[in-house]
């Protein structure tokens, strides 16, 4: 219910973002000509600027926005071992990748989970929770960490916002066209959009999102197999499985939504919400690395 509630709120602050620019700048003129056609070209160039916007807008402050959702203490002068064996393992790993030093930080939760984010490959940056680190062997945490350096080495993160940015920008292109449609067809609005334009396409929005979301889906678990055979070969496969194992049998806590696609391990469902998940089974990933030649 949570997530449904922030999708909902998120696509209603959309909407009324849109419509608040198409009142304000008068874009509604260029998008219904002379009270009767719609002017595909400019819906499209519109939708295109609303739906990027807000995607790259997500990734340009992902890291400053990931640090504060989780708490995360980012290591500039270790203070312990351990925090020094962290940021070596990881610089030794961004050398081999050919990628910048990323930001190494731990944060305070019980459960196994790690992820990596940023804008840039070479200004990212990757965080452990304290629960991994104290139920994971150091090889284990070595394969994870692999993990999440070729999340960064792949552009994962660009690559995610790219794909979210062209969903959202058929979603709000066909809602539009789709209530403009039916305000002329069904409600016999001749000039201008009337109340069934509003509703038709805020309700449009709704259901394209979801279906679109299961686009963006199917690339996160995608991308997963791939960071996944990246850290059999930053660390080995054996680490690898046996990192992916440890997880499959530990207790799991999402993380915040907006970071969930890039955490090691995520939400496992079946049947139809298979298809809303951003992470394979743990199962699935361990059989293709096994499978692996």
């Amino acid at each position: 219910m949570k997530r449904l509630g922030l999708f909902l709120l998120t696509n209603i602050a959309v909407l009324a973002v849109l419509f608040i620019v198409m009142r304000v700048f008068g874009v509604g003129h260029y998008l219904d000509e002379q009270g009767v056609g719609l002017d595909l070209g400019a819906l499209l160039a519109f939708s295109a600027v609303i739906g990027f916007t807000g995607s790259f807008i997500s990734l340009l402050i992902s890291k400053w926005s990931a640090k504060r959702m989780v708490g995360a203490q980012v290591i500039t002068n270790p203070r312990s071992e351990q925090e020094s064996w962290l940021v070596s393992t990881v610089r030794r790993q961004a050398n081999a990748a050919g990628i910048g030093m990323p930001e190494v930080a731990i944060y305070q939760a019980p459960e196994m989970n790690a992820f990596a984010t940023g804008w840039n490959k070479n200004k990212a940056l990757v965080a452990v929770s304290t629960g991994l680190m104290q139920q994971m062997t150091s090889e284990e945490v070595e394969a994870v960490l692999a993990h999440e350096v070729s999340h960064i080495a792949n552009g994962d993160m660009v690559t995610m916002a790219l794909v979210q940015g062209v969903v959202n920008t058929f979603v709000i292109f066909l809602s539009r066209v789709v209530g403009h449609v039916v305000d002329r067809a069904v409600f016999k609005t001749e000039s201008g959009h009337g109340p069934g334009f509003y509703i038709v396409a805020f309700i449009t929005q709704i259901l394209f999102g979801i279906l679109a979301s299961a686009i963006t889906m199917w690339f996160s678990r995608h991308r997963e197999f791939r960071a996944d055979a990246g850290g059999a070969k930053l660390a080995s496969r054996q680490k690898m499985i046996a990192a992916l194992e440890k997880l499959r049998g530990g207790a799991h806590r999402d993380l915040p939504d907006q970071l969930a696609a890039f955490g090691i391990s995520g939400n496992i469902s079946s049947g139809f919400r298979r298809f809303f998940m951003s992470h394979p089974p743990l199962s699935e990933r361990i059989a293709a690395l096994k499978s692996a030649s």
